[in-house]
């Protein structure tokens, strides 16, 4: 008995050793899971002409959404890895704010957020716990933008009613830094948990295109700082 719970004894350890094994030069990691983009928005005012919309103080807020995320690492060291985020497209409504807060949604885009950082992890590699931190940049791709009713009807009131009878809505694509905190838990040689979150500078300029029997009679802007904080849990597979 004494030597069969002695066995056991020793392969529970190595089974623990084993699972410690991660993050080593040339692993790559493939983490899948649920995740969630939590636009910061602070909005200027929507202008036509250099000129201040209705009152002046028109403004745009950006909803938040969940998708599936997925995210790789290569290691290049031991402690230094390669990340990419991506997701299925993200879906946001935008929204009044400013004077106009109570006229509820204004339109809505889809867009893609690809994330390239460097990562750090500064624990040695036996560890079963992985912290890591990165940096590095993110590139937004705005796409499917629509407008509704509300946004067109409040754009001709403003104008003075009966101008125009469509809105169209386009954002500009952004570049900016990106920053990254993340922790990867072994439960196995290779598969392990995952909790990992960003904080991504997205600027945009929405342009919105006032519209009168297909014919465009003038483009309203706002800028828009989006940087939103982005949470993703899931499972890592290590190969």
């Amino acid at each position: 008995m004494s030597r069969v719970i002695k066995t056991g004894a020793l392969a529970g350890c190595l089974l623990i050793a084993s699972a410690a094994q991660a993050h080593e030069a040339g692993d790559f990691l493939l983490r899948v899971g649920v995740v969630y983009a939590d636009p910061h928005a602070s909005s200027g005012n929507v202008t036509l002409g250099g000129a201040g919309v209705g009152d002046g103080n028109w403004q745009v807020d950006v909803d938040s959404d969940t998708q599936l995320g997925i995210t790789a690492t290569y290691m290049l060291t031991d402690s230094i890895g390669i990340g990419v985020l991506g997701a299925t497209p993200f879906k946001h409504d935008i929204n009044a704010a400013g004077s106009i807060a109570g006229a509820g949604k204004l339109g809505e885009t889809k867009q893609l957020p690809p994330t390239l950082t460097v990562q750090y992890f500064p624990l040695d590699r036996n560890s079963r716990y992985q912290p890591y931190v990165g940096a590095g940049i993110n590139y937004t791709n705005f796409f499917e933008e629509d407008t509704t009713a509300t946004l067109t009807g409040a754009v001709d009131a403003a104008l003075g009613g009966g101008v125009i009878d469509d809105t169209n809505l386009r954002l500009d694509d952004s570049f900016g830094l990106a920053l990254e905190l993340g922790l990867d838990v072994q439960l196995t040689d290779q598969l392990g948990i995952n909790a990992a979150l960003w904080w991504a500078d997205i600027d945009t300029t929405a342009k919105i295109d006032a519209v009168q029997n297909g014919q465009t009679l003038g483009t309203a802007e706002v800028d828009v700082d989006i940087d939103p904080m982005v949470y993703m849990v899931g499972l890592t597979y290590a190969f």
